[in-house]
């Protein structure tokens, strides 16, 4: 118990005394990671770019240090090629977006200790770090002791058995000889058991011959074995057997002949001699690491990289054998419906569940990818004809519209299956997919719920690709509705005040969200009209708000950078609010952190005019933009609020941090109010609440409702005022 004691009190002082820096050109990402990791004991400091990181290392010792690969000017693999240059005495873990195999795979041969794909997860960060730090301070003391032992044969003697590899020595027949303490802790093996056997009951039968030729090595000097892979067995009669696969250990082999002069000077052969290193974990953490790069976390299916690759080699064979594949393209009926109204926790169990009954259905050569959101791409290689197609798309839709039970929840779903065939419906990789999303949305415009092969007939149809040839006529024909949903008071309840939504309720397509035609209207310019739309039919809901007796409710709208942009933008939109004679104090704008990332002069004094005029300014989805810390303190903003991804992961952990920790508190810094957007439960809510948010929203609480809904629900507050009542 005292030593326990001790080796936690001992770590505890390593940790206190480890210096890390870290290297990253998103301040936001910066200012996260060292709270992070300050409140978590470390010392930590910053770097925005490769430079800056040189510069620091050349002139502080760190044991760690955290490492973005993407920055402008030196990147992050040349930083990691001057640590390695220059020997210095450090750690390395990559924290990168970039999550391509060959950057992985040169940054480990740099000498990166471990790599962390973005966005990371806090706890994982942590654990990875406080490994690394581990790490430094072993090899280090590893390194300390050696030293410290005289030049002896004691001194030999102890490297070798304190060696964390196997080192031997066979024969000129291949017979151990010697072999050092360490076999047992990786073999499971006595010495006394190996020393007078072959080498050959080690080897495993999977790579015997080139270990047989590896290990009995006798070449020396240049051409000995220098870093070989392969496999060696496992005493299966050892307890060891319950830590590997198959019985088996992945080592790193050196191995060089020794030679001596005979009684007549001839140089003989005496046998070899030799180190394996266990590389199993580095193993495992590579193929790991090569997962997360193809793979799609949540349903653990092919990404759109790995889906590409299958792609190509189907069409190299299918050229080559000239037969025929098939790309089935599918999106999941009205799931944005469950996202809104039952959470995206619910959300992400019903994608995983739809992925596993698509799976029942397909051959082991059939490639099931996920694009993201609700998408998924099926291929189907070598098919026989179109009917066999058909039939999997049947099977497909009638596996999807059985009743799925979650949490307590029935939930009826369909699917929209396009599908394209080649080479009719193109001869390329790309063509294919825009076929078979083409057939996709003519299920969609034809009542969902169903497949349809490309035609021809659609490729000048482009009413199936974007809602951009009726946006102007649903403006004049009222198609587009405005929703609010409440913020609230996270310490009392209580409403204070509204972000307007907008939707557009399509004849055809049904309910439609921002994302699914805001980028048409900027690109078209009908943005401008959309946003004075907007903003007068907001007046004329508050003004009969006011007319019904309601309280005064403060109102945020979203206003796009196109709008900014425009030289009267300001003043018309004062002019709209003199017009129906309310106050400048009952409005807030929000504009995303993307949108000001530019730093238009022209946005900048928009922006001012209307604050000075008493308009509030909020900057929305903070955290996923790159906005600078000087940049923000120029800006004439009052508010910041924190990406619904950030709240998202906020969890019952109380050894955890998260991003909204470091927004909060440079938030404080900056004396800005700050706002949590997409809150689901209490502990989210109670969260945000303790790092001082201003406002919250989410589903908690409301999801966003029709004006008609909004306005009852502000008529049915009782007298104290609007508020809401949650369950303790």
């Amino acid at each position: 118990m005292q030593s326990k004691k001790l080796e936690n009190t001992l770590n505890a002082e390593k940790v206190e005394q480890s210096q890390i820096l870290i290297v990253d050109d998103q301040l936001s990402l910066l200012l996260s990671l060292q709270a992070l990791l300050r409140i978590n004991g470390y010392q930590v400091e910053l770097a925005r770019t490769g430079s800056e990181a040189i510069t620091k290392l050349q002139d502080n010792k760190y044991e760690l240090l955290l490492l973005d690969l993407q920055m402008p000017g030196i990147d992050g693999l040349e930083v990691l090629e001057f640590v390695r240059e220059a020997k210095l005495d450090l750690e390395t873990i990559v924290v990168s977006g970039d999550t391509s195999f060959p950057s992985i795979k040169e940054s480990m041969r740099l000498g990166a200790y471990d790599f962390i794909r973005k966005p990371y997860n806090p706890e994982e960060l942590l654990e990875t770090v406080r490994r690394g730090v581990e790490h430094y301070h072993r090899e280090r003391e590893s390194l300390t002791a050696s030293q410290s032992l005289s030049e002896s044969e004691q001194f030999h003697r102890y490297i070798v058995n304190s060696s964390p590899d196997f080192i031997y020595m066979l024969d000129t027949e291949g017979v151990f000889t010697y072999v050092n303490d360490m076999v047992e802790d990786l073999l499971g093996y006595k010495r006394n058991e190996l020393l007078g056997k072959h080498f050959s009951s080690i080897i495993h039968p999977h790579n015997a011959a080139e270990c047989h030729h590896f290990f009995r090595e006798q070449r020396a000097g240049d051409r000995a074995t220098r870093s070989a892979e392969m496999r060696l067995l496992v005493n299966q009669s050892s307890d060891l057997v319950k830590s590997f696969d198959n019985y088996e250990l992945i080592i790193e082999l050196n191995a060089t002949g020794v030679y001596e002069n005979d009684d007549t000077g001839k140089r003989v052969f005496i046998g070899t001699l030799g180190s394996a290193r266990d590389i199993s974990a580095r193993k495992r953490s590579e193929e790991h690491i090569s997962f997360q790069a193809y793979h799609d976390l949540l349903t653990q299916l092919p990404n759109r990289i790995l889906f590409d690759d299958r792609l190509n080699q189907a069409l190299a064979h299918a050229r080559r054998n000239r037969q025929k594949f098939a790309i089935l393209f599918m999106d999941l009926d009205r799931f944005k419906l469950i996202n809104d109204t039952l959470g995206h926790a619910m959300g992400d169990l019903v994608l995983q569940r739809v992925s596993e009954r698509i799976l029942d259905y397909l051959r082991a050569e059939d490639t099931l990818a996920r694009f993201g959101g609700d998408e998924f791409c099926l291929l189907l290689p070598d098919i026989p004809h179109k009917e066999s197609v058909a039939s999997v798309a049947e099977k497909i839709l009638k596996a999807v519209r059985q009743p799925f039970s979650i949490n307590n929840h029935e939930l009826y779903l369909s699917m929209c299956v396009g599908i394209a065939i080649y080479p009719a419906a193109g001869e390329t990789g790309e063509t294919l997919l825009r076929s078979a999303d083409m057939a996709m949305y003519h299920v969609k415009e034809n009542g969902k719920d169903g497949y349809c092969f490309y035609s021809d007939s659609m490729k000048s149809d482009s009413h199936f690709l974007t809602p951009e040839h009726d946006l102007s006529s649903a403006i004049e024909k009222r198609q587009f509705q405005v929703f609010f949903q409440p913020k609230v008071d996270p310490g009392n309840h209580e409403i204070v005040g509204m972000e307007a939504l907008l939707r557009w309720q399509h004849p055809e397509r049904g309910l439609l969200y921002p994302e699914d035609f805001l980028a048409a209207a900027e690109s078209s310019k009908l943005m401008v009209t959309l946003g004075i739309w907007v903003l007068r039919t907001v007046c004329e809901e508050m003004v009969r708000w006011q007319q019904q007796g309601i309280p005064p409710v403060k109102v945020s709208l979203n206003v796009s950078l196109i709008q900014l942009k425009e030289d009267d933008f300001a003043e018309h939109f004062i002019q709209i609010l003199q017009e129906f004679n309310l106050s400048s104090a009952l409005f807030t704008i929000e504009i995303t952190e993307r949108g000001l990332n530019n730093g238009e002069t022209e946005v900048v004094k928009q922006l001012r005019i209307l604050r000075d005029f008493g308009v509030s300014v909020t900057i929305d989805d903070f955290g996923r933009g790159h906005s600078s810390l000087s940049y923000l303190q120029n800006l004439p903003v009052n508010t910041l609020k924190i990406d619904r991804s950030f709240v998202r992961e906020i969890e019952e952990n109380p050894d955890r941090t998260c991003i909204a920790d470091g927004i909060a508190m440079m938030a404080k810094g900056l004396k800005l109010n700050v706002v949590g957007s997409g809150v689901e439960n209490l502990f989210q809510l109670d969260y945000l609440r303790n790092l001082g948010c201003h406002e919250v929203q989410g589903y908690l609480y409301s999801a966003a409702i029709s004006a008609q809904e909004a306005m009852a629900l502000l008529q049915n507050c009782p007298a104290e005022g609007p508020h809401f009542t949650l369950p303790h």
